[in-house]
């Protein structure tokens, strides 16, 4: 028995090494191709006058879709704050899925709707639409008001494409607040690409503590609560060091669902969103490729590193949870759904590295890493752990992850330098130490909590609470149930 443990711990060792060592050189591949990426685009773009495309026909139209459920407490704020948007050929629809409480009236009060004859072409199958509505007055003429039966998020984005009347459709968080000249950069690629660009997408940021008036933000702060501090470091990590990469490779599989723009046939020859997962904004992209290259025809997804949008983060380790635990049944879904992908030479870089590398670093890395601690528990109880190379091991991974996390703090101060303030760097910095220690150990946990959901059929949203921008009173999160 002591022999076998000894072969076993000599085995597992070199696995953990191994593996490790893995991990670290993809992350310095993507880092450096980040880094790349990022600095073509602050040349190229150095010299770039939005104003240009705000004013030229060759434009690409926009509808703004945003879904609303429950949003009475700052449903007027965010429309008045989606019309004033700097772009010249756009429109703004709202769709009230089902709300229970006053959002639509609210809506139809203070914008003085009226119902209009619309023959909804049913492209996409969604929930019944009771009703279009347009404003009576002129100066929100942009607007359109969608009244539909409640059926989710995904489905109310559905009903929002079966009603717009524009050639790319901007999916949003309609509780999000928008960066003015957010269209002009997202539609900037549609009009310079050499190939057909299907879908672009950009940063999101971390609102929680900052000063937001009148739907806009007017002061970047850094949170006060660690655990949106911690998702701060992670969002930069993700955006900056890892969807730049990918991007770069032609290779991003996912566009977040807070912002992105879509070229809407494509969307529709698709079928829309999928309303049978929870991780849409994904399979959406994913499905969108596949369909390209089974269509033979070239395309794009891009990434816009400009700051564009910002969202509350959760606060709440019990919300936090819910979200990373979804975020996980999303992915599982969305893998499981095109895992004819894997390694399939006729989907380029989808299905040899995109694929593998969701499924390998994104989906079973926190399995993996959980597996490799429960072995490690378990050698140590009996006595069989090498602790001098366990040790070093340790450390390696633990300084590894600092240094990366200080690079991605270094790519935000060279790039759009959010954060001004000496202390708020400082204190990123020292949350990139702290990391390691308290926060990735629950990414873990509830990364296994959503793989056991998933395969035990727990598939529903979950109720959430958001405490908002301007005051600390909770509000339902606009996360519809799905079962």
């Amino acid at each position: 028995m002591d022999e076998f443990l000894a072969t076993f711990e000599t085995f597992f060792n070199n696995a953990v090494f191994y593996y490790a060592l893995f991990v670290m050189s993809s992350y310095v591949v993507l880092a450096l191709l980040s880094a790349v990426e990022m600095n073509g685009y602050m040349k190229k773009n150095s010299y770039v006058s939005y104003r240009e495309i705000l004013v030229s026909p060759l434009a690409p139209p926009v509808s703004i879709l945003a879904p609303a459920y429950n949003e009475e407490a700052t449903i007027v704020e965010n429309i008045r704050s989606l019309l004033s948007l700097h772009y010249g050929n756009y429109e703004v629809v709202i769709i009230n899925d089902g709300s229970k409480d006053s959002t639509f009236q609210k809506i139809f009060d203070f914008y003085q709707l009226e119902r209009v004859d619309f023959a909804v072409d049913y492209q996409i199958p969604c929930n019944e639409i009771r009703g279009v509505y347009k404003s009576k007055l002129p100066s929100f003429a942009k607007l359109t008001v969608v009244d539909k039966v409640n059926g989710g998020k995904s489905d109310a984005l559905n009903a929002g494409i079966n009603v717009s009347s524009k050639d790319l459709i901007l999916c949003i968080d309609v509780d999000c607040i928008v960066q003015e000249d957010a269209i002009l950069k997202l539609a900037k690629p549609y009009l310079e690409e050499k190939h057909k660009v299907i879908a672009t997408g950009g940063v999101v940021r971390i609102a929680n503590s900052c000063k937001v008036e009148d739907g806009k933000l007017v002061e970047v702060n850094m949170p006060r609560n660690i655990w949106p501090r911690f998702q701060v470091l992670e969002y930069i990590r993700a955006f900056l060091m890892g969807r730049m990469a990918w991007s770069r490779l032609n290779g991003l599989l996912i566009i977040s669902g807070a912002m992105g723009l879509f070229d809407k046939k494509v969307v529709i020859e698709v079928g829309g969103y999928d309303d049978n997962t929870v991780g849409e904004d994904m399979e959406l992209v994913v499905r969108m490729r596949r369909f390209m290259h089974e269509q033979d025809r070239r395309y794009t997804v891009v990434y816009i590193p400009d700051p564009l949008c910002w969202t509350e983060a959760p606060a709440d380790l019990e919300i936090l949870g819910r979200q990373r635990n979804r975020w996980t049944r999303g992915t599982i879904e969305t893998l499981l759904k095109h895992k004819d992908l894997f390694l399939n030479p006729r989907y380029g870089v989808l299905g040899m590295l995109s694929y593998p590398y969701w499924l390998f670093f994104e989906w079973l890395a926190p399995i993996i890493e959980f597996f490799g601690l429960s072995v490690f528990i378990i050698l140590a109880l009996t006595g069989h752990i090498n602790w001098e190379f366990s040790s070093i091991l340790i450390a390696m991974v633990y300084f590894f992850s600092v240094a990366l996390s200080t690079v991605a703090v270094l790519f935000e101060e060279m790039s759009y330098q959010q954060y001004t303030k000496g202390k708020d760097v400082i204190k990123l910095l020292l949350a990139a130490f702290l990391e390691p220690l308290f926060y990735h150990p629950l990414t873990v946990y509830w990364a296994i909590k959503g793989n056991i959901h998933k395969f035990t059929g727990k598939n529903a949203w979950g109720v959430m609470t958001r405490k908002g921008f301007a005051n600390n009173n909770s509000s339902p999160l606009k996360d519809q149930t799905t079962t």
